[in-house]
């Protein structure tokens, strides 16, 4: 894990060339700020780990922010969720959802489509929330829907358990007959942490790990202590290789692939 803030932007690309064309990614959580800007299927800005500040005031540094953007996608984590299928789904009933989710009054909760079964009902921090109004709350979605929905396109197999790291925070997945079986998120503090709850979906999924691998992406590389403990108790540990758009060399795939899949969210509902 690491709080490194780190900034690219194309060297030949400046606000004043930025047009309706132009596509902003945004992940707003807690303690920091990401976002990309995307054109033609490419990588012209990326802010990772940027304080809440740059939103508000943008400044030089961030002045890709300053734009406002016909196309833009916000993704908040979400404080509490549920996934209801399809079948079951309406949106009158989105309140009383709500309620299981215990929302309380600081709280914000938006309804959306996950996948071609399932609906993500959330709810996420009012302030968080507020801090994003400008970018419209139409264009809100749940942090981890890019993420899922790219794994799902590129027939995930069965004894691959995906996880994605954002500094303490890890979601798994899980995915049988290329359909979403499984779906969650940790806070962890250690190796040890990661392991164990990793371990502890494993086992609810009744996956055996000396035969199940895992497809790491996020805050996490293949040779520091959190993976390399995790291929200890696992039969292989694995860089997501998903690349969704073009990247610098030095930027890898993995670690801004929950970002850049944000390309693939639509609209949410608001409620």
């Amino acid at each position: 894990m690491t709080d490194q803030i780190y900034n690219y932007r194309d060297p030949n690309t400046g606000i004043y060339q930025v047009n309706d064309q132009y596509t902003l990614l945004l992940q707003v959580y807690p303690e920091s700020v990401a976002y990309a800007v995307v054109y033609q299927n490419k990588l012209f800005a990326w802010c990772k780990s940027c304080e809440h500040k740059a939103l508000a005031e943008p400044g030089q540094t961030h002045e890709f922010l300053n734009y406002k953007y016909k196309n833009v996608v916000v993704a908040l984590p979400s404080t509490g969720f549920t996934l209801v299928p399809n079948a079951l789904y309406n949106t009158d009933r989105v309140a009383s959802i709500a309620r299981f989710l215990d929302t309380r009054q600081n709280e914000k909760v938006f309804a959306q489509p996950l996948d071609d079964e399932n609906h993500i009902v959330f709810k996420a921090d009012e302030d968080l929330t507020k801090e994003v109004e400008k970018f419209d709350l139409q264009n809100v979605t749940h942090t981890s829907k890019g993420w899922i929905k790219a794994i799902a396109a590129n027939n995930p197999a069965s004894y691959n358990l995906y996880l994605n790291i954002n500094k303490n925070q890890v979601e798994i997945t899980w995915f049988s007959n290329g359909k979403l079986r499984f779906y969650n998120t940790f806070a962890f503090y250690s190796p040890d942490e990661l392991v164990y709850y990793t371990g502890l979906v494993a086992k609810e999924l009744q996956l055996t790990q000396r035969t199940t691998n895992l497809v790491i992406s996020g805050d996490i590389s293949i040779n520091d202590k959190n993976a390399t403990l995790l291929a200890e108790f696992f039969n292989g540990v694995n860089e997501n290789e998903l690349k969704l758009i073009e990247l610098p060399a030095e930027i890898p795939a993995h670690q801004i692939l929950s970002l850049t899949a944000l390309s693939l969210c639509v609209s949410s509902e608001v409620f």
